[in-house]
Formats: C-alpha cells, sequence, structure tokens
C-alpha cells in the first residue's frame, strides 16, 4: 500500500458518493470551485481518490443539524486515500487531512472517521513505542500474567509526603503499577519533584524489602521545555515510567516526549469522550491510537469492561484488540492496553478474553483501595482471579479456598452488569 487510507461513516442530503467526492476535494487539492492552478497533472499527483462507498441506511432526518436540506438522508460507508507524498510523516498534518474540515462541510449531516490504512513508508518513519509491552515487563519484573495497578486516590489533595507513603504501603503489598490520577499535575499543593522524591524513596525502600521495584508512572503534562525538564528529573531519581495526557499535549507534544524519553510513556486518553462519544460525529479510537503509537505511546487506556464510563463492552473490546494489532503490514509497534475505570476482580478473565492473551495492564483504583481487607488483599484478588483465568476455572469455584477473590467477588458483584 502507498497511498494512506481512511473509512469513515457519513450522512448526506446530497447522496454520500457526492459528499464523498466533496471531502475528497475540501482535503487535499480542491475548494468550493475549480481553481485556474488545479490542472489534470496536479491532480493527478495530489488528488485524494474516492475508493469505495457503501450505502448503508437512509433517514428522513438528519443526525445533526445541517445547512443543506434534503428529501432524505442517505447514510453509509466511505473510503478515500491521499499520495503519502501530500504530508509525509508528520502526524500534525496526517491528523488536519484526515480529521480536519471535513466534519464542519455543510454536506454531510453526520460524518465519523472510523479507521486508518497506514503505509509501511509513514510507520518506519516513526519512532513508535520505545518498550511497549515486553520492556514493560521488563522493568516491572512481571514475566507473565496480567500486569496489575492502580491509581492515586484520593485524585488529588494528598501532600507529596502523603503519596509517597500510600505508594510504599502499596509497593509492599505487591502492587506492580501505580500512576498519578491526570488530575495531580504539578500544582503548588503537591508539586512534581517533592512528590518524586518521596514516591521513589518509598519504592526503593519497599524494593529492598521485597526484591522488586514497582513501576510508578509520574504525570509530566505540561509545556514541551517542561516536560523534558520533568523526564530529566525522574531519570535522576530512578523512576521508571512517566505519563502524559494525550488529548492535552496532542500529536507533536507526544513527539516531543518520545524524542527525549528514557522511560516509558503511559498515555493516557482523558477528554476523549469529547471526539468520540457521539456515533454522528468524531473520532473511533481503532483510528486515533494508531497516531497515538506511531508517535511513541507505549501504554495506552483502552477503558474499561462493565466500566463506570459511558461506553459499552464491544467498544471497549475493539479498542484494546486494536492496541496491540500492527499498525501497519510491516510494523508493529505493538503497545500495552490498560483497561482501567471501575475494574475489579470480575473482570481479570473477561478482559484475557477479549484479547486472548494476558499482555494487559488491569488498573483498579476502588478495586483495590476499597476491598474489605485492605489493599493488599484487593491486589491478591486480582491475582487470584488471573490464576483462575490461567487455569480455565470458573471464577466464583475458584473463590471457595480464597477468601481474598470471595471478598472481592461479594464486595464488587454490581460492576459486572454494567456496560
Amino acid at each position: 500500500m502507498t497511498r494512506l487510507q481512511a473509512t469513515y461513516d457519513i450522512e448526506s442530503p446530497l447522496g454520500i458518493a457526492h459528499a464523498a467526492a466533496v471531502i475528497a476535494g475540501e482535503q487535499s487539492t480542491g475548494t468550493f470551485i475549480r481553481l485556474a492552478a488545479e490542472t489534470d497533472a496536479l491532480r493527478d499527483r495530489s488528488a485524494a481518490r474516492v475508493e469505495a462507498v457503501e450505502v448503508t441506511a437512509t433517514s428522513a432526518r438528519p443526525a445533526l443539524p445541517c445547512r443543506l436540506k434534503g428529501d432524505s438522508y442517505e447514510r453509509g460507508r466511505v473510503t478515500i486515500s491521499w499520495p503519502v507524498e501530500n504530508f509525509g510523516p508528520s502526524l500534525p498534518n496526517i491528523l488536519a487531512t484526515v480529521a480536519g474540515n471535513l466534519f464542519e462541510l455543510a454536506e454531510v449531516s453526520a460524518i465519523r472517521l472510523l479507521s486508518l490504512d497506514i503505509p509501511d513508508s509513514i510507520a518506519g518513519a516513526c519512532p513508535g513505542p520505545q518498550f511497549g509491552i515486553s520492556g514493560t515487563r521488563r522493568l516491572m519484573g512481571v514475566e507473565t500474567g496480567p500486569m496489575i495497578g492502580t491509581i492515586v486516590k484520593p485524585s488529588v489533595g494528598l501532600s507529596a509526603q502523603e503519596t509517597g507513603d500510600l505508594a510504599g504501603d502499596l509497593a509492599l503489598a505487591g502492587i506492580d503499577f501505580i500512576k498519578d490520577d491526570e488530575l495531580q499535575g504539578n500544582g503548588p499543593a503537591c508539586p512534581l519533584e517533592d512528590r518524586a522524591k518521596a514516591v521513589m524513596q518509598a519504592l526503593d525502600g519497599a524494593a529492598q524489602k521485597t526484591g522488586r521495584k514497582a513501576m510508578y508512572a509520574f504525570n509530566i503534562t505540561d509545556e514541551i521545555t517542561d516536560m523534558w525538564r520533568h523526564l530529566e528529573m525522574l531519570e535522576k531519581l530512578g523512576a521508571t515510567c512517566a505519563m502524559v495526557s494525550l488529548n492535552s499535549i496532542g500529536l507533536a507534544g507526544l513527539r516531543a516526549v518520545r524524542d527525549r524519553s528514557p522511560l516509558p510513556i503511559h498515555a493516557h486518553r482523558n477528554g476523549w469522550g469529547l471526539v468520540s462519544r457521539s456515533p454522528d460525529i468524531g473520532v473511533a479510537y481503532p483510528a486515533m491510537q494508531k497516531l497515538w503509537r506511531l508517535a511513541g505511546a507505549d501504554h495506552l487506556h483502552v477503558n474499561g469492561l462493565a466500566s463506570k464510563f459511558t461506553e459499552p463492552d464491544d467498544v471497549v473490546a475493539e479498542a484494546a484488540v486494536s492496541v496491540q494489532a500492527p499498525v501497519s503490514d510491516g510494523a508493529a509497534h505493538q503497545a500495552l492496553p490498560v483497561f482501567s475505570s471501575g475494574q475489579t476482580a470480575w473482570q481479570v478473565g473477561p478482559s484475557a478474553d477479549v484479547l486472548g492473551n494476558d499482555d494487559f495492564l488491569i488498573c483498579a483504583g476502588g478495586g483495590i483501595m476499597s476491598h474489605p481487607g485492605g489493599p493488599a488483599d484487593g491486589i491478591t484478588s486480582l491475582r487470584q482471579a488471573a490464576e483462575a483465568h490461567r487455569l480455565g476455572l470458573d471464577v466464583t469455584e475458584h473463590a471457595k479456598q480464597r477468601p481474598e477473590l470471595a471478598a472481592a467477588l461479594a464486595t464488587f458483584k454490581g460492576a459486572v452488569t454494567r456496560g
């Protein structure tokens, strides 16, 4: 494949074939009128092409407000391609091409980017994940099984020392991974450097007792030069992970972090609902996550099964599988899927079933912290649930001889009814 391809679900009062042609023109060589400089030779060289059109439905009313009116509104899938020479391997400019002004065109009453097919020439020119799954396992000291993590809670309000004390307790309890909440940045109430020093002192102390250092993802989201400075500080302290908020720093910010980072990049997608929640406009996760992986994300949040958020389980499953799939025909650039949001022992086995493997990180906040036996029992319950899945046993049967798991299943039973 030598051209970048994007597939959309669109609706139009003028028919989706006409709308697709308008999109192709608007997002390459054309505008609302043919230009004198827009020669046939230039179009052959640089124009987008409509590769496929499939009508799936019609409606009497538009899905979204639309200035143009029609007797009916045709809906379906269209695939459009662009020559790589239009943008090269520049991820911000690729995003502007496939998800730019097309959302505002009057000819469409709904438009959603569903998927991207990336040429090897682009994938090969981008760095991709530096650590990915295998590098993360090595740093955590977790050779097999799902990686068990949690989030510092309360999200904000703890001092630097209180955060360090909590991290130390969790590390002694056997946690693999801890992360800052995305709301905890570098504010004056809990400065990043003070927090990092307290946390790393606690983790190093716990490692001397357990023989394994838990990974902590410090939120370095900030201006680019500040993020570089944060990375240098974390490396000196012996930290093993940095977290960024993807939608706050953008693709250019993520690439800037990747180019300077000696640590895995834990990529948080907070704010994702703004561009994904509506079925009638926005971007689907399988498309966007490819660009994040190309820019260098090692870990990618995918929401969670039966979570506290609105996404149904099939959407979460699609997202998780997409993170492990090759980014192009010739480049894997595989990242670690991170299940989070209302996760408990109930979701461990189903998460493994979704992926067909145990190469994932499950972040349970309340599912660990709110275990009636305390965080250590919460961590144990998740490991016991993973054990049940590995042995092919029913988790409730497995729990009969494991009080930590039994207590978790009883306490968090309501979680499986959501989603």
